[in-house]
């Protein structure tokens, strides 16, 4: 048999082999998370409903990340515009600057970033909360006590922040657009009338209620992932940064995967 060709099909069987392991760990992981989260969905439906741990994680996730949400949505809507309105000063059309700024804003920027910045703060934050505790045998002790750790720790971190998220959405969409008619006003020229008859004529609720469905799944997915990659920390204090590392990133690839695919089928299905 020719060496050549047996050395190209041992490399092919390899590289099948290979695939086949990946795309196994992946349906099994998703399998996995999908069996957390119908668990996380049953304890959020029966008692008790802790609505003071659900307050509290609501506050923090929403009111202690409501001005950075600020700040970034004002010079994201800022830096938007400016590049919006310099390709259509080319064309004579740069009176449609804050529509295409609130409509880009509205469906995509708002619900991804925002989604970023708060996996990035609140995200990480309760990872490394949840490992902490796993790494020092907390959530063995509540389990002792007959206190569901899914119940108590990750269902009020879940609802708190699908709660949130769309809140700071509409926070982060509204100082964008803020900073889009400051930038047209000062630094293009464009008259205030005109600025917002394009947006209303552009703009309708569908694109905002497109990027608010965004964020409801941006949030849930923020609390579920959060949560359980901390629930599954081990190794002392090198295994909660790495849960919290891995968190992160988990949380940012699932938002652009699903980003994608909500982008997707609300423009094929619209």
């Amino acid at each position: 048999m020719n060496p050549a060709k047996t050395h190209i099909q041992r490399s092919l069987s390899y590289t099948l082999v290979g695939v086949g392991h990946v795309v196994v760990s992946m349906v099994e992981i998703l399998g996995n998370f999908m069996l957390y989260g119908k668990q996380v969905w049953d304890a959020a439906r029966r008692p008790p409903f802790r609505k003071r741990l659900i307050l509290q994680q609501m506050a923090f996730i929403g009111y202690e990340s409501s001005f950075i949400i600020l700040l970034c949505g004002f010079f994201i809507g800022a830096a938007v515009s400016l590049q919006i309105g310099t390709i259509f000063t080319i064309f004579g059309g740069q009176s449609m600057l804050g529509a295409v700024n609130a409509k880009a804003l509205a469906r995509e920027l708002s619900p991804l970033m925002a989604g970023f910045l708060i996996a990035g703060r609140a995200g990480a934050a309760m990872t490394a909360e949840i490992s902490t505790m796993k790494v020092n045998e907390q959530i063995d002790a509540m389990e002792a006590m007959a206190v569901d750790p899914i119940s108590y720790l990750v269902v009020p971190r879940v609802i708190a922040s699908l709660l949130m998220l769309p809140l700071l959405v509409a926070l982060f969409n509204f100082t964008g657009q803020i900073a889009s008619l400051i930038v047209a006003l000062t630094i293009f020229d464009i008259d205030q009338g005109i600025f917002f008859d394009k947006l209303a004529k552009v703009v309708n609720w569908h694109d905002l209620w497109s990027g608010q469905q965004k964020a409801f799944v941006f949030g849930a997915l923020i609390g579920l992932i959060a949560c359980r990659v901390g629930l599954a920390a081990s190794g002392g204090a090198k295994g909660v940064g790495r849960a919290t590392t891995n968190s992160v990133v988990s949380m940012l690839l699932a938002l652009l995967g699903v980003d994608f695919f909500m982008t997707y089928v609300q423009i094929v299905w619209k």
